[in-house]
Formats: structure tokens, sequence, C-alpha cells
């Protein structure tokens, strides 16, 4: 956990779902604004937005949801990273949100997946929200949670008993100060500092370093940008003028690092590489399939359709063995692709 951040005025939450409209309808609640449609089931690209919280200042950071399983690894991979560059030097609290009515056996994979993604001690920053729709009292809520619902207890029991209950309009502001007091506490608790990890630390790291690269190529248009306002101000006009302009720069240089550094960079072109070989190696197999001069032209096709996929092996394959070729051939390429995807991951 890192303590650096004690004073910090802000509260960073990572708010994850099994389902898309939960953790978008929570990050509304939290922020009282309609951030995200009502209708809204994925996003592709990872957000930070920020708002206010019974008065407190924080920063709400989504990303894709974590069961999707259209999305390829190297894209679930380059998304995990940018969610932990919008949420550096790390999260103060996971937020993960199901739905009351809703809860599927996927859901009880949310905790290992959770710590897959962000670490083996994110648990400990963890607090179930739970939706419920309409008007409900929450002790009768909190009873059946607690006494009635058996895979309820169970699946808040794994996240150390925290949970809150939101309602799914989020216009209603009657909840906020308890949600921000239950956060709070799980913080105090916790020491009241951050969660983080050796791959926030690398994510903050390679922020900074891209921010001083951005800083050090604007130099000259920041440095003439102040020439002009000293032509127009005079004293504390002048500073007023320069902090506001500085602020304005900072927060885009900021803005501009976090969603793309060197290990973002480096997390795509491995990402690409990783396809085209597979490309090439899928396309050179399904050439074979057709005739030596069927190898070199689905080698390179299959290399250029795998570089823009990222990695499209397992759709290859399908298509593969829907050709007529004997069966012993198509299941050692089948093997082959599949060993080799695997020993592929990032």
């Amino acid at each position: 956990m890192d303590k650096r951040k004690k004073g910090s005025t802000e509260l960073r939450l990572m708010v994850v779902g099994s389902s898309g409209p939960m953790q978008f309808l929570l990050t509304n609640v939290i922020l009282g604004s309609e951030v995200f449609p009502k209708d809204l089931t994925s996003i592709s690209e990872s957000r930070k937005n920020t708002g206010e919280l019974a008065g407190r200042r924080v920063s709400v950071i989504n990303g894709p949801n974590i069961y999707d399983k259209d999305i390829s690894q190297a894209k679930r991979k380059m998304e995990i990273r940018r969610s932990k560059c919008l949420c550096i030097p790390g999260p103060h609290a996971f937020l993960i949100a199901f739905d009351v009515e809703k809860i599927s056996p996927n859901d009880m994979r949310a905790p290992k997946l959770m710590r897959r993604r962000f670490g083996r001690h994110c648990l400990r920053h963890c607090m179930v929200l739970l939706a419920y729709e309409g008007n409900v009292e929450e002790a009768a809520m909190e009873y059946r949670v607690q006494k009635t619902d058996w895979h309820l207890r169970e699946l808040i029991e794994r996240y150390g008993g925290r949970f809150h209950l939101f309602s799914k309009n989020w216009r209603d502001r009657s909840q906020d100060a308890e949600l921000l007091q239950k956060i709070e506490r799980m913080v105090a608790s916790l020491g009241g500092g951050c969660f983080s990890s050796k791959t926030f630390q690398k994510a903050e790291g390679c922020v900074a370093r891209e921010e001083k690269r951005l800083r050090k190529q604007r130099g000259a248009e920041i440095k003439k940008a102040w020439t002009e306002m000293e032509k127009q101000y005079l004293a504390d006009e002048l500073y007023q003028q320069k902090d506001a302009y500085t602020n304005s720069v900072g927060a885009e240089i900021r803005a501009k690092a976090e969603m793309q550094n060197g290990w973002l960079r480096t997390s795509l072109a491995r990402g690409l590489g990783t396809g085209l070989v597979i490309g090439a190696v899928v396309g050179a197999l399904f050439g074979s399939i057709e005739g030596p001069g069927g190898m070199v032209l689905y080698g390179i096709i299959g290399g250029a359709v795998g570089g823009f996929a990222g990695g499209t092996a397992q759709i290859a394959i399908k298509h593969m063995e829907g050709r007529v070729a004997p069966p012993a051939r198509l299941n050692f390429n089948s093997i082959f692709i599949n060993r080799f995807f695997a020993n592929s991951r990032l």
C-alpha cells in the first residue's frame, strides 16, 4: 500500500463491473451526472472522469468489462495498463458493481480476476456496490443480503464483507454522504493511503517520463506565451494569467501522458508484433492446404490480417478446420497454432 498521497484531497476510485451497465450506472451515481448513457453496455478504452461526491473531489476510472471475451488478449492487457496509468499512483478503492437481482456464477470469479489484473492484495481495497430498482428500505435489503441470500453473502465475504446499496436512479443524491463515509472509513482502516503495486509504480514512472518529454517538447510554445502575457499584464494579474495558463497546459500534458506513454506503446507494439507472427503462421498453414503456391500468398495475407487484428489465430483455425483436408494434418496444425498462441501471451 502506498502512503505517499495520504494527505491528498482527491479520492481515486476504480469502478469495476462484471456486467457493463452496472459499472457505468455506478459512475453516474458517484458523479451525480449522466456521464455514460443509460443503454451503454461496454467501452473499448479505459476512461477517467472527475467530479465531486458529497463535496469530496473524486476521480472515477472505468475500464472494459473484466469478463469481455470479445476483446483480444493483447487489447485487454493494453487496457489494464491504461487504467493503471489513469489511476496513478493507485486507487484508494476498487468499487465492484453488481445488480442485486442478477448475481451470476461468473460474478463469483471476479475476485480471482481482480487479483490477476491488479495484484494479490487488491481485495483489501475492494467494496461491493449493489444496485437496486425502485423504492427499497435499506434495512430490509441489508437483512436480505446478510441473512437470506447465501450467494450474495458469499460474494460480499470474498471482499472482506464490505458492501453498499445504491439506487439505479443516479439523480437520487440522498446516499452520497453514506457512500463517501464508507469509502473513507475503509481507506482509513488501511492506513489512509492508496493501493499500489509494482505495475502501478511502473505506470507512474512511465507517465512522469512522458510528462517530462511533452513539457520539453512544448517548452518554446510556453515561453512564447509567457512573453506575450508580459506585454499585456502587470504585477498580480500577470501572475494569475501565468498560473492559469501553466495549470491548463499542465493538465493537458498530464492527460496525454496518462493515455499514451512508453509502457502503453510497448504493449501495443508487442500486440501487433504477436499478431503479425501468428497471422503469418496461420496464413502459411492455411496456404499449405491450398497447395505450395498458397503458402506464400496466404502467409503474406495472414501476416497483414494478424498485424491489424493483433491475434486472429482462433478464427483462422475454425476456418481451416472447415476445409477439406486430411484430419491428421489439420489436427497437427491446430495444436501447433494453439500452442504458439499460448506461448506468445504477454
